[in-house]
């Protein structure tokens, strides 16, 4: 599996995305869904990873830097034909990997309540986050979840 830096712009980094975007307004309100599109996910405090093998789409991930010492998960994403295999899993490793390299200190995440997140939140305790309030913000809602690590 090779992990890189994408730019956003290939036709199927697209489709996962609209996919995931899809799947986040299917399971919570529009008030409630934080995941980026594609002009977010390019703004320059974001750094954005797509996973391939193959020549083949994995999944994705991205680092929002929100001050010098935290960040912020987003994007996590696998496609549907490569779930279970363990892409998430090395995907957020690699995102750990490198926001301990920049420096931070604190790694934190907002994930959904439904029952379709159950497999996301149960990854990110395996990784030790743990459940927290809201940050950077974020409020309260019953359709999010919290969580977060050190470094």
């Amino acid at each position: 599996m090779e992990i890189k830096v994408d730019d956003l712009s290939g036709r199927e980094v697209h489709e996962l995305l609209r996919e995931h975007l899809g799947d986040m307004h299917l399971h919570s309100p529009p008030e409630s869904v934080h995941a980026l599109d594609l002009e977010a996910l390019r703004r320059p405090e974001i750094t954005f990873w797509t996973a391939w093998e193959g020549g083949e789409l994995l999944g994705c991930g991205a680092l929002k830097e929100l001050d010098a010492a935290h960040a912020e998960i987003k994007s996590m994403r696998t496609a549907a034909a490569h779930l279970r295999k363990g892409v998430a899993a090395r995907l957020l490793r690699h995102i750990m990997e490198e926001a301990a390299r920049r420096g931070y200190t604190r790694l934190s995440l907002e994930t959904g309540s439904a029952e379709a997140f159950w497999p996301a939140r149960r990854l990110y305790e395996r990784f030790g986050f743990e459940y927290c309030g809201p940050f950077e913000g974020y409020r309260e809602d019953p359709y999010s979840v919290f969580m977060t690590r050190g470094l």
